[in-house]
């Protein structure tokens, strides 16, 4: 399979990252140091090229309705300018992708999808489109920058004249940004340290990195990797499609209830509204060690009979807090938090507790 390359490629190559395959692209790994790439973004700012995530435009009186039955989130609440967490399940109780719902115009969507998955998702929203809903991939058109950070706002306020720091969370607007017209400027991101998403026409990818890394200079502003991104999400417990969540997790096991919304028909509605009423026999828990050792995804969960009780899906050394955290899925029993587990760590079982997310909490 032939990898493909983002519109940003060469400058990664020019900065001397370290580029390895990702759901099909080259992607930069990291610029200089995981630790100091991902600490940039958690107290400054840093930048990320994620132009590899897909993007759907759906459009048409009838696209609120296909949205509506394929996500579990309500997309009835969105308007113009707003965004929204979500996912689709797959018929099945498993989880087709974790994605994010756009309400661009009246009868106007956009979809942001897992690189991973856009081929997946594409086929999945085309074969239930019972309503003849436009559908149009842009993902090859589309390059996309996270400007994450508390100096985010900072940092792009003066290339555009929109007030940022008044932007809601899960907001977007679509504004000029370093004299390019019509930019989808977004209060999101998955670091949990604030920030925004900014996507932008391929030919213009070059000229806005160029500008926000000089507009960042004052702030000390870091190219960041995709070993800082996960190492951000986790720290915050959020879910990384293909670790923590896939077609074999359903939502309510995921701790994703909150996205799940009964007040409507969608995929699996039944049987999710069951687990929810009667609890499920497996839930995605946070947990930190309390003994040196860095769990790793494939590691075996135990309870303090050293009996195994599940597994850890993500994991690593926590840059902010300099311990051992991890995600993973254990039998509902030994859920609650404050539950003392044990991590197969090699040929050790080291000791661990179950935590409240996120494992990061700012100030």
């Amino acid at each position: 399979m032939t990898l493909k390359e983002t519109a940003l490629y060469q400058t990664h190559l020019k900065l001397g990252a370290k580029m390895v395959p990702f759901a099909g692209y080259y992607m930069p790994l990291r610029y200089s140091s995981d630790i100091e790439e991902h600490l940039a973004v958690r107290t400054g700012v840093g930048i990320f090229d994620i132009s590899h995530m897909g993007e759907f435009i759906l459009s048409g009186p009838h696209a609120i309705d296909l949205i509506q039955y394929l996500t579990t989130n309500d997309a009835s609440l969105l308007y113009e300018g707003k965004a929204q967490y979500t996912c689709m399940p797959n018929g099945k109780g498993g989880i087709v992708d974790d994605l994010l719902v756009y309400r661009l115009g009246k009868e106007s969507y956009m979809l942001v999808v897992n690189a991973a998955n856009i081929e997946k998702d594409w086929q999945w929203i085309a074969t239930h489109n019972r309503w003849g809903v436009q559908m149009e991939n842009i993902s090859d058109q589309v390059s996309l920058l996270a400007v994450q950070g508390p100096l985010a706002a900072a940092t792009l306020q003066s290339l555009t004249s929109i007030d940022l720091a008044s932007m809601e969370y899960y907001t977007f607007k679509r504004a000029r940004l370093a004299g390019v017209e019509n930019v989808i400027i977004s209060a999101t991101g998955y670091t949990g340290a604030g920030g925004f998403e900014i996507y932008v026409p391929n030919a213009h990818a070059l000229h806005l990195w160029q500008h926000v890394v000089e507009a960042g200079k004052p702030y000390g502003i870091k190219p960041a990797g995709l070993a800082a991104r996960d190492t951000l999400r986790l720290e915050m417990g959020y879910c990384l499609y293909g670790n923590d969540i896939d077609e074999t997790t359903s939502p309510i096991e995921a701790g994703l209830g909150w996205i799940t919304k009964f007040n409507k028909d969608f995929i699996d509605k039944p049987l999710l509204e069951k687990q929810k009423q009667e609890g499920t026999k497996r839930k995605l828990i946070g947990f930190q060690m309390t003994e040196r050792g860095i769990p790793r995804p494939g590691y075996i969960l135990y309870n303090q009979h050293e009996e195994p009780i599940g597994k850890v899906t993500s994991g690593t050394q926590s840059p902010s807090l300099q311990i051992g955290i991890g995600l993973g899925y254990v039998q509902t029993p030994y859920s609650p938090v404050g539950t003392e587990l044990l991590v197969g760590i090699r040929q050790q079982k080291v000791p661990a507790q179950v935590v409240k997310l996120p494992f990061y909490k700012k100030g």
